[in-house]
């Protein structure tokens, strides 16, 4: 017998290999029957390339990734977002494919609003003019809804928030995932393979078991071929709002991100501190970057945004050489 045929097979099976295996009269009745057909090779996802000509129309596609949950990735993407809004003349759009805990709407002050379904797709939900923002907490009834919902539902809202949101003429997709490496991860850097990511954000906090989580996003990021634009600390020492006096909530025992970065060859993008009033305007959903810009954690913003904004320019420059040369040899 083929190595190819389980040994409860039927007489006759085609093998595990055969592009009729789960389909051949022989099959039916075997208990193997749905494992082989559903263990067939398919092709390739014909959303990929749909998202490719629904993105061509975003310039830099960002992913803002953390091992661990509660590190600020969330505020970390709004801030980002509104950052980099202050250029009236770019346009911005944050994507939350956190199926499961969307805070993004709360963040940004969107809480209650509703998609609107037009010719041309779905349409994001502004905060500004140039700022908009689309999220699976604008499709329930209620922000205190649980979304129960099993891996193959999550990854068709990705799909369908990629493929058929009216995104438009976009500077810059900022993309907020959950924690982890799981569904939503793979589904997002498979559906952008084809549209191209500039990279992905790395956030953690200073301590070691947050820096223990990080790396096992960096390995994810190596498995999957997602280029790393940095990686941010946040939460790295609390500035008193009275004093502006620095202490340090979670120690950096073994050297916190600087140290990672500088071990693994990675781009250290800077530390954010504590700033209760940063809570305090998600809350609201308000820009902290606005309301107290000139705090010392609202500059350690804007110094990791211009050096975020540097590292997409360099990406189009590459992009741009490798296609001259690619066009030269042709």
């Amino acid at each position: 017998m083929s190595d190819h045929v389980p040994t409860n097979a039927p007489e006759h099976c085609p093998g595990t290999e055969s592009e009729s295996a789960g389909k051949a009269d022989a099959c039916q009745g075997c208990p193997n029957q749905q494992i082989c057909a559903d263990a067939q090779p398919k092709g390739p996802d014909p959303a990929i390339e749909e998202i490719k000509v629904r993105l061509s129309t975003v310039k830099h596609k960002i992913l803002v990734l953390s091992g661990k949950g509660g590190v600020g990735k969330s505020t970390f993407t709004a801030h980002l977002a509104h950052g980099l809004a202050h250029d009236e003349n770019k346009q911005i759009a944050v994507l939350d494919i956190d199926i499961c805990g969307p805070s993004i709407p709360r963040v940004m002050g969107l809480e209650g609003e509703q998609v609107h379904q037009s010719a041309s797709g779905w349409s994001p939900v502004f905060v500004e003019d140039n700022l908009g923002v689309m999220s699976v907490g604008f499709l329930l009834s209620s922000p205190d809804d649980a979304v129960i919902w099993r891996g193959p539902k999550k990854n068709g809202l990705i799909k369908q928030f990629l493929r058929d949101v009216d995104w438009g003429d976009v500077d810059y997709l900022v993309i907020d995932t959950p924690p982890g490496t799981s569904d939503e991860h793979l589904s997002v850097v498979q559906y952008l393979s084809a549209a191209g990511v500039d990279g992905a954000l790395l956030i953690t906090t200073p301590q070691e078991v947050s820096i223990q989580d990080v790396r096992k996003e960096i390995n994810f990021c190596k498995k999957v071929d997602l280029p790393i634009l940095g990686v941010v600390e946040n939460m790295s020492g609390f500035v008193c709002p009275k004093c502006t006096n620095e202490s340090q909530i979670f120690p950096a025992t073994t050297g916190g991100a600087a140290k990672m970065c500088q071990e693994l060859g990675l781009s250290f993008l800077g530390k954010l501190p504590l700033d209760p009033r940063i809570g305090q305007c998600c809350d609201e959903g308000k820009s902290y970057l606005s309301e107290v810009p000139d705090s010392p954690a609202a500059v350690a913003f804007k110094t990791i945004i211009d050096g975020i904004k540097q590292k997409c320019d360099g990406n189009v420059e590459e992009n741009m050489e490798i296609e001259a040369d690619t066009g030269e040899m042709s």
